[in-house]
């Protein structure tokens, strides 16, 4: 388990069957990710792209990244490709239903340009991580790898992710959750059927009731918005720029399943 607060972790770990290990990450930090991928040793065989920050007010990551897609998608972006060498199964990357409305500027990822909105932000973000899965794919291809990678989201679910944001805008999304989410039980499955099933490289995971906002996992088609692949591609360059990590063949594994 990679966390930012160890003590936490160490209390969920401590409830979970099995062997746990819990290692400090803290996906606002390039710092952070770089040392917790140094001290990666050994194969990985599944990686789940899952932080993520919703609707928070204005803010910047320790070098500099508008909050949202600092964490959301660049600190995955880093970890992914410092990881890549052990990963020998497959990448999972969390995203949202929200994907549908993002629209990333390329030339202000980090909204320094632009009025600041959270609600655009989170999606920006949540559209990045799915070009980021399929952009991904595609590179590992070329070079050789079989290592798949796959989005989840898991609907509308009962969460604490949005309890920090009040006023009029927080109690109507809570209201709206209220109603039609489902409990987090049932929003994990899509995570955990792109981990543990034999699906495809690029597919996009989502319940299966109406409006994909809550039911059991399928595979689903992912919104026009995460499926422009010149988009994929310089995002991919804009990232790598900003992250100072890429991914070449020096850096993939050779022991794929």
């Amino acid at each position: 388990m990679a966390v930012r607060d160890t003590k936490k972790g160490e209390t969920i770990a401590n409830g979970i069957d099995g062997r746990t290990e819990v290692r400090k990450l803290d996906l606002t930090s390039l710092e952070s990710i770089g040392k917790f991928a140094a001290e990666w040793s050994g194969d990985l065989d599944v990686l789940i792209n899952n932080a993520g920050v919703m609707y928070a007010p204005a803010g910047r990551t320790s070098d500099g990244f508008e909050l949202h897609i600092g964490t959301n998608h660049l600190g995955h972006f880093a970890l992914t490709n410092l990881l890549m060498g052990h990963i020998t199964d497959r990448v999972v990357n969390l995203t949202s239903n929200l994907s549908s409305r993002g629209k990333i500027e390329l030339d202000d990822l980090n909204w320094e340009k632009r009025k600041y909105k959270s609600s655009q932000a989170y999606s920006d973000s949540k559209q990045a991580n799915a070009l980021f899965t399929d952009e991904l794919q595609r590179r590992l291809a070329k070079l050789g790898s079989r290592v798949r990678i796959m989005s989840a989201h898991p609907g509308v679910a009962k969460t604490n992710l949005i309890s920090h944001v009040g006023g009029l805008v927080g109690n109507m999304n809570k209201f709206v959750v209220s109603i039609v989410a489902q409990d987090a039980e049932h929003g994990v499955l899509p995570t955990l059927f792109a981990a543990s099933q034999d699906i495809p490289g690029e597919s996009f995971v989502g319940p299966n009731g109406l409006g994909h906002m809550r039911g059991f996992p399928e595979i689903s088609t992912a919104p026009k918005s995460t499926q422009d692949e010149n988009l994929a591609s310089k995002l991919w360059s804009v990232s790598a720029k900003l992250t100072r990590t890429d991914l070449t063949q020096a850096n993939i594994t050779p022991k794929t399943k």
